[in-house]
Order: structure tokens, then C-alpha cells, then sequence
């Protein structure tokens, strides 16, 4: 993909009844390339412990001042070869993560820590969703939890054409029950279950949020699952699984790069994204370590948290290593520099480059790693841009899932527009991390 300046690219017009958010200006012909270091606005330091590429750490910024990264005005935008459309539009529940299997088929998650409903999983069909692997394992009415999908979010597909679903177990705001937070394989030949890893209460505790994974069958006898620990109420943190064993462990256990960034509040639509309930203080979103993702070579976890601006890179061999001492891993930590804007889902392409979405200004980026950024979309349509998966015909697949309408930041009221919209785009030149 070219890295120079290009016009901008086209936007999608607004729905109707849709607010539009406050949207940056476009960037001005010859704008020069962002390097993922540096900075073009005040920032926070450098994350304690954390070894940055090449730049020195800024001074420490005051507490709870709203940060912001460059976004769009000094980003140069890329060539693609097509433009936004819509895929999905799904009425009732959110869909949250999405992943494509080789033949093509769409999975989405439903999680029930957004929205109640009769399925947490679904593939989808004719513009549909349809729950997946069947309605009975996505029903949940209360009771053991081990043997249902309680609220799944993440999700991915492995090179052998296993989809796994990353159940976080979490319903609304109630802490999770043993057998909720788990992880499982379900062969896409015969849609059934063929793994189920539940999770102890040591590695998924009452307060845990399990929010995305990645697998790679490269790394351990059977393969490893990497997943983040978003939680806003308990420790930040990587999980590492043994797909052999099913054994787990936390990393980076409340470690500054998992953590939400204290002094950054961000904005979406123009408003702070703190959380505004009746009758009580605002609060700061203390979301963590979210969107996670597999470089193209296997060999680097990319992660960021959800309240933050900074990109991480942590090595695949040291966190999969159960005789690596907690501070060799953070030995091999980089700190990747501050990105445009604040990201929820993020992931990677066979060629090495990292997508990252922007909720502050409704955008999505490409980065290659140790030279710049570049807009791949920015549209008024994408409120939110959450998760994100690439195609074998090569399009890149977003959810738009409005999150900062969600009543906990909006005074109890719930001012989402459905139906909640899935986008995708065609891509230059990109193919899916299948490891």
C-alpha cells in the first residue's frame, strides 16, 4: 500500500436521524507521514517500564486531562480500491466481534453483557443472523454455565478452520459465575463443539472481562490462545493458553501497558466519554487492555488498551513460555508509540501491517510497524468502529456498535440507533493472519 498523500477518500453520508459527530478536518495535500513515535500535540509519557522505538518520554501530563492523539488532520489517506458499504444491518441485539472463515461464511457475537436475547453467537445468513452452532447452546435462562454460550464477544478462526469463541461470561454488569469465562473450538465441517477450556477463578475471577483472542496452532504442541482482560472493575492483563493442556495464565498481570492510561479521556461525538448514571459523580472509563491482534510473521501480540492512545508489541515466544518469569516478559514489551486516536478492536494482515479502529474519530488505520499510519476509511457511519476482520478476497470488515450511546454514558438512557450497521471495504492488498 502506497505511503505517500493521496486526496481524500470519500465518506458515506449521514443516516437520517443520525447526529453527526464533530469530525476533524481533512488532511492538506503533502501532508508528511505520521512515524508511529512521534507527536504533533502535547502527550502523555511513555509508559513506566516500557522501552519506546526511538523517542525519549514526554513529561507527565496532569491528571484527568482529556488527551488526544493527531487524528486525521496529519494522517495522509490511503489508496483503496473500493469504499465503504454496508454488509449487515442487524435490528435488536449489538454484534460486537467478527470474524470470516476461508470459505467465506460471517460470525458475529452477541455479547449479554450489552444486550439480553436468545443467542450470544450467530453466523450470518442471507443478511441474517442465524445462532451458531445451534439456538439450544446460545439459549441461557440461568443455571451451569459451563455448557452454554453465556455471553460471548470474542472470536477468530485458526488455519485448520476452527472457529473459537471467547465467552466472557459476563451478563450486564453482574460478576461472572464459575463456568461463564471460557474458550471453545467448534469445528466449521460439522458445526459442532470439539473443546471447551473453562477457565479457573484464579485466571478469570468475579470481576474479569475476557474481550478478544487470537490463536496461533504455530506456538505449543496444539497451539496458544492469546486474550485480553479489558475489566474496568479488576487487574488488566494478557491470557495465555495451552490449547493442549487447556492450562492458563495471566501476563502482564496490572501492568501499565494493559491499563487503562490515567490521564486520557477521550471523545466521541463530542462528548467526554465518562460514565454519566443518575444520581451519581461522572466517573472515568477505566476499560484496559481491548483489541488484540497477530502479526503477519507470528512472532508479535499487538494489544492496546480501550482508554489510551498507545500501541504495544510484546513477544509471541515469551509470553507463551511457562518458564519465562513474569519480568522477562515485560523485558520484551515495546511501547509503539502513540496512535492517531483511541482504539477498540485492532488487527493484522499476512503482508505485516496492523489495522487499528478510532472511536474518537470514526476512522480506521493502517500501520506498518516502525514507519506510519495511514486512513484506510473515515465516515460519519462509523460511530464507534469496533472490531475489525479481513477476508481471503481481501476486505476489511467493521462493526459500527455505537457504544458511547450506551446509557452508561448518556444519564441511564440508551440513545443507540438501531439497526447497528457491520461495514467492510476493499482493501489494496491485504489477506487474513491464518496461523
Amino acid at each position: 500500500m502506497p505511503t505517500g498523500s493521496t486526496p481524500p477518500m470519500q465518506t458515506m453520508p449521514t443516516a437520517p436521524g443520525t447526529p453527526a459527530p464533530n469530525m476533524p478536518g481533512t488532511a492538506a495535500p503533502g501532508m508528511q507521514t505520521m512515524p508511529g513515535t512521534q507527536t504533533s500535540t502535547p502527550r502523555m509519557q511513555t509508559m513506566p517500564g516500557i522501552p519506546p522505538p526511538n523517542a525519549q518520554a514526554t513529561p507527565q501530563a496532569p491528571p484527568r486531562r482529556i488527551s488526544i492523539g493527531s487524528g486525521l488532520d496529519s494522517i495522509p489517506r490511503g489508496t483503496q480500491p473500493g469504499t465503504l458499504e454496508t454488509f449487515a444491518a442487524i435490528g435488536g441485539k449489538t454484534p460486537i466481534g467478527i470474524t470470516l472463515s476461508q470459505d467465506g461464511r460471517v460470525f458475529m457475537s452477541f455479547p449479554r453483557a450489552m444486550d439480553p436475547g436468545a443467542y450470544s453467537v450467530a453466523e450470518i445468513v442471507n443478511g441474517k443472523p442465524v445462532p451458531y452452532p445451534n439456538a439450544a447452546i446460545n439459549r441461557y435462562g440461568g443455571g451451569a454455565q459451563s455448557g452454554k454460550l453465556v455471553s460471548v464477544q470474542g472470536l477468530t478462526i485458526d488455519k485448520q478452520g476452527r472457529l473459537w469463541l471467547l465467552d466472557s461470561g459476563v451478563i450486564g454488569t453482574k460478576p461472572t459465575k464459575y463456568g461463564g469465562p471460557k474458550l471453545l473450538a467448534v469445528d466449521l465441517k460439522t458445526n459442532k463443539i470439539i473443546k471447551n477450556i473453562v477457565f479457573d477463578r484464579d485466571i478469570a475471577g468475579p470481576d474479569a472481562y475476557l474481550n478478544d483472542v487470537r490463536v496461533s496452532l504455530e506456538t505449543g504442541k496444539a497451539g496458544t490462545a492469546f486474550i485480553t482482560d479489558s475489566s474496568e472493575k479488576g487487574p488488566n492483563g494478557l491470557v495465555v493458553v495451552d490449547l493442549a493442556t487447556g492450562k492458563a495464565m495471566r501476563r502482564l498481570n496490572a501492568h501499565p501497558s494493559t491499563m487503562a492510561e490515567p490521564s486520557f479521556i477521550g471523545m466521541a461525538e463530542g462528548k467526554t466519554i465518562v460514565k454519566r448514571l443518575p444520581h451519581k459523580p461522572p466517573q472515568k472509563d477505566q476499560t484496559g487492555a481491548d483489541g488484540i491482534a497477530l502479526s503477519g510473521d507470528g512472532k508479535t501480540v499487538y494489544y492496546c488498551p480501550n482508554q489510551g492512545l498507545h500501541l504495544y508489541g510484546v513477544s509471541v515466544a515469551a509470553l507463551a513460555d511457562p518458564t519465562q518469569t513474569e519480568a522477562q516478559v515485560v523485558q520484551t514489551v515495546q511501547d509503539l508509540g502513540i496512535k492517531p486516536g483511541p482504539s477498540d478492536g485492532i488487527e493484522c494482515d499476512a503482508e505485516g501491517h496492523v489495522y487499528l479502529t478510532d472511536w474518537e474519530h470514526n476512522a480506521v488505520y493502517q500501520y506498518t510497524p516502525g514507519r506510519s499510519y495511514q486512513a484506510v476509511v473515515q465516515s460519519p457511519e462509523l460511530i464507534w468502529p469496533d472490531s475489525l476482520a479481513i477476508s481471503q478476497d481481501g476486505y476489511l470488515y467493521i462493526t459500527a456498535t455505537q457504544l458511547n450511546r450506551q446509557a452508561k454514558y448518556n444519564n441511564g438512557v440508551d440513545v443507540r440507533h438501531k439497526p447497528i450497521k457491520v461495514y467492510r471495504i476493499k482493501l489494496a492488498d491485504a489477506q487474513p493472519v491464518l496461523r
